[in-house]
């Protein structure tokens, strides 16, 4: 039902934050610079900007009140644009973005709006991090309650692996503290499936030793050159000591200094390695690439806070975006030649392909010992991203996206997917990537926590509910057509 101004006026009055209406002056910027991909044009009905977990109550029942949806703001940064939908009401935490360094104790204490750029910024100078991101401007709630992959994985595995606390409004607005101590059902599911329960209106991370310099190792092909490098890179990144982390992108060469003039705008696959120990250990991690015809190549000390914010510029707020994923466990020469087909294939040079060697740490920790949903045994994490400044680019390497991810698919063990790297999630990839036993834990504790699904517009797991005998009768009824 429509929100009606007395409504709304009434709840302004309470709330103790910010109140946008779309005739506000303020109204479309606060919009557009909620949601980092510009393809999302959905327009909520009303933003609301909390500074308080108190404030978030009042929102949830101004919300339940008024029969209207709900959404969460946390960076925004989410491919699939789940912060906005048409009509709803936007939690927008952007000014509960506080960070909180206790040192001593090896902790964080993140605000719900937080990025990774200002959790990066306060832990650094203390020679501490916590893995998490690839691009500063991510907000660090939304990537971490679903998993959280970023340089430090091999080191640290996942974000969420790391998430020790949390502060969580329920859709009823109590405000939960969160622990292994206090609700520990509940602490479990937030570490991977944690938008599904509530609004995070604060993370608690469990800090480790990093250097804040760190070593940046990227060696790049061109495509005629790298099966033979990919072919060998394949099983040396699982070679490589657990205090290194690596990647593989099907990107193009970027106009950067360190790239050759005639190289730039190429497409090709770099292999990146990162370290944070000694130069020589990582230089010498990576001679065997050296020595396999790269196009060119940068070996450098770099800050840590740099190394995060290394493909910020890559990432433009606004660009048009979409993605799909999935995840391989053998990185097979059929697969690599469906790759490098494919990459020559993609029209914006924004648009790239990351691979992540999935080892080391996140391998270390069992599947069910969190609510991450994807299986652990998988050995690479692939994401295929359009991402255009212009609308005809973008539709055609949206195009390019979903024929590249049918090509591939048949290399995949499963439908099983990081549910970051999604656009698309639907309950059948939900349940394949959760898996039966994990989905029906996640459904039941979703019946306790939000019964009425009010936190819907995320990957979502639907609360348990009589008459259903199986997450995988739902998901079959889900995929039938409407009558």
């Amino acid at each position: 039902m429509p929100l009606d101004d007395d409504s709304i006026s009434r709840f302004a009055q309470s709330f103790g934050g910010q109140v946008l209406q779309p005739t506000d002056p303020e109204f479309a910027h606060a919009r557009t610079e909620a949601i980092w991909n510009g393809a999302i044009t959905r327009q909520p009905a009303l933003i609301v900007r909390p500074v308080s977990a108190e404030d978030v109550a009042t929102a949830l029942a101004f919300i339940r009140a008024s029969g209207v949806d709900a959404t969460v703001r946390g960076g925004g940064h989410n491919g699939a644009g789940n912060a906005v939908a048409e009509g709803a009401v936007m939690i927008d935490l952007s000014r509960m973005n506080g960070v909180r360094v206790d040192a001593a104790a090896r902790r964080a204490y993140v605000g719900g709006g937080a990025s990774w750029a200002s959790l990066d910024a306060a832990t650094a100078p203390h020679g501490l991090a916590v893995v998490g991101g690839t691009v500063s401007h991510t907000g660090v709630a939304g990537l971490s309650l679903s998993g959280g992959m970023g340089w430090l994985l091999s080191l640290q595995g996942l974000a969420c692996d790391n998430l020790v606390g949390a502060t969580l409004v329920t859709a009823a607005g109590r405000v939960v503290a969160v622990s292994d101590e206090t609700e520990p059902d509940l602490m479990w599911a937030l570490r991977g499936a944690g938008t599904n329960f509530g609004v995070v209106t604060e993370l608690v991370f469990a800090l480790h030793e990093v250097s804040p310099m760190a070593n940046l190792g990227l060696v790049f092909w061109g495509l005629e050159d790298a099966a033979a490098a990919l072919a060998f890179a394949r099983e040396y990144l699982f070679e490589l000591p657990t205090d290194m982390g690596a990647a593989i992108v099907g990107l193009s060469a970027p106009p950067a200094p360190f790239v050759p003039e005639q190289h730039r705008g190429l497409p090709g696959v770099a292999v990146i390695v990162t370290s944070w120990g000694d130069a020589e250990d990582h230089a010498a991690a990576l001679a065997p690439l050296r020595e396999l015809n790269p196009l060119f190549e940068v070996i450098s000390p770099i800050p840590h806070v740099a190394l995060q914010q290394l493909l910020d510029d890559a990432n433009p707020w606004g660009g048009l975006a979409y993605d799909k994923g999935l995840n391989l466990d053998e990185l097979s020469d059929g697969a690599i030649d469906v790759f490098l087909t494919w990459i020559a294939q993609k029209r914006s040079p924004l648009s790239y392909v990351p691979i992540f060697a999935l080892k080391g740490r996140y391998r270390e920790i069992p599947d069910e010992a969190t609510a991450f949903g994807s299986p652990r045994s998988a050995r690479w994490g692939v994401g295929i991203v359009a991402l255009a400044t212009d609308e005809e680019t973008f539709a055609a390497d949206r195009a390019w996206v979903r024929g590249f991810w049918e090509a591939l698919h048949p290399y995949t063990p499963n439908d099983a997917v990081y549910v970051n790297f999604e656009a698309d999630l639907d309950q059948q990839r939900m349940l394949a990537s959760y898996g039966e036993q994990k989905y029906r834990r996640l459904a039941a504790l979703k019946a306790v926590w939000d019964p009425e699904n009010m936190f819907r517009h995320n990957p979502n797991i639907p609360p348990a509910a009589a008459g259903i005998p199986s997450p995988r009768a739902a998901a079959a009824r889900a995929e039938q057509p409407a009558s």
